[in-house]
């Protein structure tokens, strides 16, 4: 992969504007997760078991999110209140409990993120198809570096 100069004040502005997204993404959930009942921990736990490409023991959602097993535990019972996860048995192995997300409990909220996409869609429709890639790719990038920092494959 080619490496191009990159000078200290152009660094400087893109580690600004990555921190300001940061905040302003994390108040966004965090009012989002109020508006379904959540606190913002049992919003993002969900999200989490929710992008996974399957079911995920408690102690891989601790693994990732940092949080103790037992903390998992309380966030999985409000979880399961609201109706949003469950607890199922894996298939290979009774003694393990899995967390899943209820089928259709995602959808259920999806118009609590209508504004995100419609200003996601009025933002990149600034972007020629070819600036587009370029965005992607650099959006990917990052997340590839976010995911190298959490323990073993998010």
């Amino acid at each position: 992969m080619a490496k191009y100069p990159l000078p200290a004040e152009e660094l400087a502005r893109f580690a600004h504007l990555g921190r300001e997204s940061s905040t302003l993404t994390v108040l966004r959930h965090a009012r989002i997760a109020e508006r379904m009942g959540l606190s913002a921990t049992d919003h993002k736990v969900l999200e989490l078991a929710g992008q996974a490409p399957g079911p995920l023991t408690a102690g891989r959602i601790a693994e990732l999110t940092g949080l103790s097993t037992g903390a998992v535990t309380g966030v999985m019972d409000r979880l399961e209140k609201a109706g949003l996860a469950r607890r199922v048995r894996d298939t290979a192995d009774r003694r393990k409990v899995l967390i899943e997300v209820v089928p259709g409990a995602m959808e259920r909220h999806a118009p609590l993120f209508e504004s995100a996409y419609t200003n996601l869609k009025t933002v990149l429709e600034q972007f020629s198809p070819e600036e587009r890639k370029v965005l992607e790719r650099f959006q990917s990038a990052v997340l590839d570096g976010l995911r190298d920092e959490l323990p073993g494959d998010a």
